[in-house]
């Protein structure tokens, strides 16, 4: 059977609450076999039907609470700002502009309530989408096609592993991106240490920061940095891009 346990979580408006499985063993009363988080997410679609599709979907998952279904950017700001979610799942453009709110939503959250995860959803294979949505971090955030509704446990995994601090990025996004003339990963070609350096980079860490995780110089990482660039075929980019598509050829590789 399942059981409802409470649990505060600070930051969060009331009560967070757990799912608690409960089995029972002859002899020995009751165990907890395992306890989960209940996940409480923010809905923004403008569709009807793909709003109520995903509605239905989002409800049959029993760790994952609905807490308010948007149709517009203004209305999901304000929703948020209201339930504090631990998710969004969000469309990459609705009303009012039909462009890019996705998008700014997830830079929006990432000053207001950087413990707000998002997942995009977009009709859109064009990686500068996804460039923008990781701007600032990987951490917590995904960018997913739309087609992925069709496979319910893809989404609900993306939804938890961002939930988690992780990072989901599109397969097809990143083959946009990367087009590697070889079945090989291009990260195979950097040595141990600048996958480290690349894999500080996708926490969102700037080049202080990583020296500080690994102990090294900031121009030992510097020198790190610009070898992964070179390796990665990425140094003709700008500064910001450079590092977010790292980011991103660093998590087709996971």
């Amino acid at each position: 059977m399942v059981g409802i346990l409470p649990q505060q979580r600070p930051g969060d408006p009331g009560v967070h609450t757990t799912l608690a499985v409960v089995s029972a063993l002859p002899h020995r009363g009751v165990r907890i076999a395992s306890v989960r988080p209940v996940i409480r997410l923010v809905l923004a679609e403008d569709d009807l039907l793909t709003r109520e599709g995903l509605s239905s979907l989002l409800a049959r998952a029993e760790d994952i609470d609905l807490v308010a279904a948007c149709a517009s950017y203004d209305e999901v700001l304000a929703v948020t700002e209201q339930h504090l979610p631990d998710v969004v799942l969000t469309d990459i453009r609705m009303p009012p502009t039909g462009t890019d709110e996705g998008v700014r939503l997830a830079t929006h959250l990432r000053t207001s309530q950087p413990s707000t995860g998002v997942v995009v959803l977009s009709q859109y294979d064009d990686p500068e989408f996804a460039l923008a949505v990781l701007d600032g971090g990987s951490q917590g955030r995904a960018y997913l096609l739309k087609e992925r509704m069709s496979d319910p446990d893809q989404l609900l995994g993306a939804i938890r592993s961002v939930v988690a601090g992780g990072s989901v990025v599109d397969p097809k996004v990143v083959d946009a991106l990367v087009r590697a003339q070889t079945r090989q990963s291009p990260v195979a070609a950097l040595t141990e240490r600048e996958r480290d350096v690349l894999a500080q980079m996708a926490t969102g860490k700037d080049n202080v920061a990583i020296a500080a995780a690994m102990v090294l110089s900031t121009r030992a990482v510097e020198k790190h940095i610009n070898g992964i660039f070179s390796k990665l075929g990425l140094s003709e980019e700008t500064e910001v891009h450079k590092r977010v598509k790292a980011v991103l050829v660093h998590l087709a590789s996971q």
